[in-house]
């Protein structure tokens, strides 16, 4: 078994319903709440998941050792998380989530940061899968351990030094998923500590905006404009940034579906830029 499109990063949920339970395929809820959100994403997983599926916790599997959260763990430590979710090194991993399109985008760029390119997202996650009738199970699923090989793939990832330098040479167009208030500096951060306002240079385009209402992404028609009118040239390096990491993720899916599969994100995000005291910043347009 394959993923269907070496085109695209999502797949439908009629194509993942017709291969429930398919050997090779690992199905992964990667379902991710905003701190403060009263919802437990692992209580939701045990209580209602697409057959099959294991828990990828975004908090957990991440380098401790950082106090930024959710930073991506070293490859060693990722690879032991993988073989515990059952990810052969020839798996074709389905990734969701309980939003439609959110955290889920995240883990499709972790794994490929992995090394793991075999990944994809399921087009409006599991409230699409249950809108259509597909069948739901509950309980803690477990795979069989898979022999997962980590390799890190470093063009897909920026820390703070490279965006440091990206703010200097231009190099590089920067591209904020937050949401517009946030960005010019008009809505105080929700992490408690950081300046407000963004990154010199960084262009605008929130995270929602690439996304219909229904949680699926936008077709390639649909985003080209949206991009544009941020004033993001699309044949330019583009990297893209949020408040810690897991939006920018969407834009980077997005840019996946128009053709750019190489868009890092700077994985510190506003979290780290804004949480500094040396770092540019500017608010406004």
């Amino acid at each position: 078994m394959s993923l269907p499109n070496n085109d695209d990063p999502m797949v439908s949920t009629d194509w993942l319903a017709e291969r429930l339970g398919s050997p090779g395929l690992v199905i992964i809820d990667a379902t991710w709440f905003m701190p403060g959100t009263p919802r437990d994403a692992r209580a939701e997983h045990a209580e209602r998941h697409i057959p099959g599926a294991v828990f990828f916790d975004i908090d957990e599997i991440a380098d401790h050792t950082n106090p930024l959260p959710h930073m991506l763990p070293e490859p060693a430590d990722f690879a032991v998380h993988a073989r515990r979710l059952g990810v052969e090194p020839d798996s074709d991993v389905v990734v969701y989530d309980a939003q439609g399109l959110f955290s889920a985008a995240r883990v499709w760029w972790t794994f490929r940061v992995m090394g793991h390119a075999a990944t994809a997202v399921l087009d409006g996650g599991l409230p699409k899968w249950m809108a259509e009738d597909h069948p739901v199970e509950q309980g803690w699923p477990q795979n069989p351990h898979g022999e997962f090989k980590a390799k890190l793939d470093p063009g897909l990832v920026r820390d703070l030094a490279s965006v440091l330098g990206v703010v200097e040479t231009h190099a590089e167009q920067i591209l904020d998923a937050r949401a517009a208030a946030r960005f010019l500096g008009e809505a105080p951060e929700p992490r408690p500590g950081l300046r407000s306002g963004h990154m010199p240079g960084a262009h605008n385009l929130p995270s929602s905006e690439v996304v219909t209402a229904e949680g699926t992404l936008k077709t390639r028609a649909e985003l080209e404009p949206l991009f544009a009118t941020a004033g993001v040239d699309l044949d330019r390096p583009i990297l893209t940034s949020c408040g810690s990491g897991i939006s920018a993720a969407i834009l980077s899916l997005a840019l996946a579906r128009l053709g750019r599969w190489r868009t890092p994100v700077y994985d510190g995000s506003w979290t780290e830029w804004g949480g500094l005291a040396d770092t540019p910043v500017v608010k406004g347009a």
